[in-house]
């Protein structure tokens, strides 16, 4: 089967009610356990960017450290991770964003990013959006251009997509839109 025949929403396991009562939880690692559903996957992410100046690959904790490193080695770019507050060993930034119920923040090391550099964000998934508009925010304190956000999975219904064109000026690439939540 070729790359483009791959139907790699069918390798997407979605679990009803995960994590509470309502919500359909779009899980990708039996996507990524599945080695030509994997490789075609990070291809068709990093497709459009091929021709373009891309600096650095930022993925967001944790799934998007998968796909974002193996779409970094595609496009020969270094990788830069966003994690969770308190999880990197060295100075960071934080940027603080909402929650269904409350606030999260996200960090990167203070020096990940150099003024000028075009950096692209890939996570698994975008839902509402807020995760990669904190992204953004932090590659931007720092001087950083971002070039693009990219997603294994959109859902629509929910806004992120249209929220980064809309709000931040972000072209957004997704691979498979899930209608619902």
């Amino acid at each position: 089967m070729k790359d483009g025949d791959m139907d790699l929403k069918a390798l997407v396991r979605s679990i009803p009610d995960y994590p509470k009562a309502g919500i359909m939880f779009r899980d990708i690692t039996t996507l990524i356990g599945h080695a030509d559903g994997f490789r075609a996957a990070i291809r068709r992410l990093a497709a459009p960017f091929h021709n373009e100046r891309i600096d650095a690959v930022a993925g967001i904790e944790a799934r998007g450290f998968i796909v974002g490193g193996a779409v970094a080695d595609r496009l020969g770019t270094g990788f830069i991770p966003i994690r969770k507050k308190g999880k990197l060993p060295w100075r960071a930034i934080g940027q603080d964003y909402q929650l269904e119920y409350g606030t999260d923040i996200i960090e990167m090391h203070e020096d990940a990013v150099r003024p000028g550099e075009r950096v692209l964000i890939v996570d698994d998934l975008i839902a509402t959006g807020g995760t990669v508009e904190a992204a953004v925010k932090l590659i931007r304190r720092l001087g950083g251009e971002v070039a693009g956000a990219a997603f294994v999975i959109d859902l629509p219904e929910l806004g992120g997509v249209a929220r980064l064109q809309r709000d931040l000026g972000i072209a957004a690439h997704v691979v498979i839109a899930f209608e619902g939540h």
